[in-house]
């Protein structure tokens, strides 16, 4: 446990902008602005790619979107998730998921897990990707009008990917109380309030097992939490039991992640797989790690392409191109439009760390002290919240170019993207999937979704704004947008390519 009340640190000479407030800090400005990145881009500006902030009760925070700061700590393993991080996916993951297990067992644990989405095992899931774009585009040729929040589409395609590509069950399957029950996770991860941001602090210093039993407590989101992970326990279970069932019974059960994770061959037998109960435990965080943060990333990215037209036809134009056998990774202009999404746009755009032990952070760039001294690299004490700029580093104009903070999927084609020394994240020299040992699982599976995704959708549709369009993009846990009436959404005019 660590205590509320730190000794002042090292960082404390690092600049940074004024609190506006004891209570808070700088924490209202960082997560509720009124537009996504509004204060953060700005102090960014001013003070560089690394500063200092203030959390809640005055507690110093280092945001950090220097690049070879950033790969020390995702690499280093004197950084861990906060404890705040740690509890919450403890609640509603569960203590064997791959985000909770210990350090000791994550490397292992994410070996066994990978089979299941190497390139390999992804290119296998094919067919049913192109079998939710399928059904996605036919529920925008049967609408009837042309302005459509592609909002909810989207995520139901997405959970019907992973419901199908990862657990082997249809929509259908999945049963209508775990899908009503995730729509309402993602409603609790897109809500916010000073109130919820006050209780997370003081929360964030009681010790685990206090904070655990605090889960208990009768509110409706805390049910909503509880609900998730035992609907997840529940069919993670069930499914299991049938695969096993199956197998025994000699059928082929290996066309999904489940299956392969068992270790279930082509001729029904299970073969160096993993325990039951450990490929179960992983259900509450495929689904719902795996569906909403690839849907929100293709909504963001259709709405920048819709203020796109030359650049969207030159994209269909590709597409149509390339139909039929298509070589996904072949074509340029599709892989751009992903690349620049993601850059924009990580889902996650603020991960925090916790120093596990006094550590020194190597700098790009030398910063300049209050003191006026100049520095290439920062003393952190143990207990020290270190924040991970996603978004800040991925928008450094030191970078990225004069342009930076502009959706420009060009940068791609002409190379004025950034390639740094420091491998940082595993796709595009992104961290919108994180980085070292903790990046994530599923990137391989969530791009080629979006790249079958977007091909259907592009080839068959062209995408708008509405002409009254308020929507404004939100950091409310993870970026969402939001209309004008404070709900998740996202109205787009869509038309059909004769």
């Amino acid at each position: 446990m660590y205590v509320v009340f730190r000794r002042p640190g090292t960082i404390r000479n690092i600049p940074g902008p004024p609190s506006p407030s004891w209570i808070f800090g700088h924490t209202l400005q960082l997560i509720l602005p009124t537009r996504y990145g509004e204060h953060e881009f700005g102090w960014q500006k001013s003070y560089g790619a690394v500063y200092r902030l203030k959390d809640c009760f005055g507690q110093d925070r280092l945001m950090v979107a220097d690049p070879a700061a950033l790969h020390y700590i995702v690499n280093s393993p004197h950084f861990k998730f906060s404890p705040m991080l740690e509890n919450l996916a403890y609640l509603l993951y569960g203590p064997k998921s791959l985000v909770s297990v210990p350090v000791e067992e994550h490397k292992s644990l994410r070996a066994a897990l990978n089979v299941g989405f190497t390139a390999a095992a992804v290119r296998s899931y094919h067919s049913i990707f192109e079998k939710a774009a399928s059904r996605l585009t036919e529920e925008l040729h049967n609408s009837s009008s042309t302005t459509i929040d592609i909002c909810p589409l989207l995520s139901f395609a997405t959970l019907s990917t992973i419901g199908e590509a990862v657990l082997g069950q249809s929509p259908e399957e999945l049963g209508e109380e775990l899908i009503r029950n995730n729509l309402e996770i993602v409603a609790v991860a897109a809500s916010h309030s000073r109130q919820q941001i006050l209780a997370e602090a003081i929360l964030s210093y009681l010790p685990a097992w206090l904070f655990r039993a605090a889960a208990h407590l009768p509110t409706p989101t805390l049910k909503t939490v509880r609900d998730a992970k035992r609907l997840a326990y529940e069919l993670g279970n069930r499914i299991v039991q049938e695969k096993l069932v199956a197998a025994r019974d000699g059928l082929d059960t290996d066309g999904d992640v489940f299956g392969v994770l068992l270790g279930m061959d082509g001729s029904g037998t299970t073969k160096n797989g993993l325990p039951g109960d450990v490929v179960a435990a992983q259900t509450a965080l495929f689904l719902i790690a795996g569906q909403e943060t690839t849907a929100t990333t293709l909504v963001l990215g259709l709405r920048e392409l819709s203020r796109l037209p030359e650049f969207q036809a030159n994209l269909r134009s590709e597409i149509m191109a390339n139909t039929g056998n298509i070589a996904y990774d072949s074509m340029p202009l599709l892989n751009s439009f992903i690349k620049e999404s993601l850059r924009m746009f990580p889902i996650l755009p603020i991960d925090d760390r916790i120093a596990r032990e006094d550590t020194i952070i190597p700098l790009s760039e030398k910063i300049t002290l209050s003191t006026g001294e100049e520095i290439s690299q920062i003393v952190i004490e143990k207990g020290q919240i270190v924040s991970i700029a996603i978004a800040a580093f991925q928008r450094l104009e030191s970078r990225w170019g004069k342009d930076a903070h502009e959706f420009n999927p060009n940068r791609w084609l002409q190379g004025s993207a950034y390639k740094g020394a420091e491998a940082l994240g595993p796709y595009a020299n992104l961290l919108s999937f994180l980085g070292g040992p903790h990046s994530c699982l599923g990137w391989r599976f969530a791009i080629f979704e979006m790249q079958i995704f977007i091909c259907e959708l592009v080839r068959q549709f062209s995408f708008a704004l509405p002409e009254d369009d308020t929507v404004r993009i939100r950091l409310i846990n993870t970026l969402t947008p939001m209309m004008s009436n404070g709900q998740k959404g996202a109205p787009l005019i869509v038309s059909r390519i004769s």
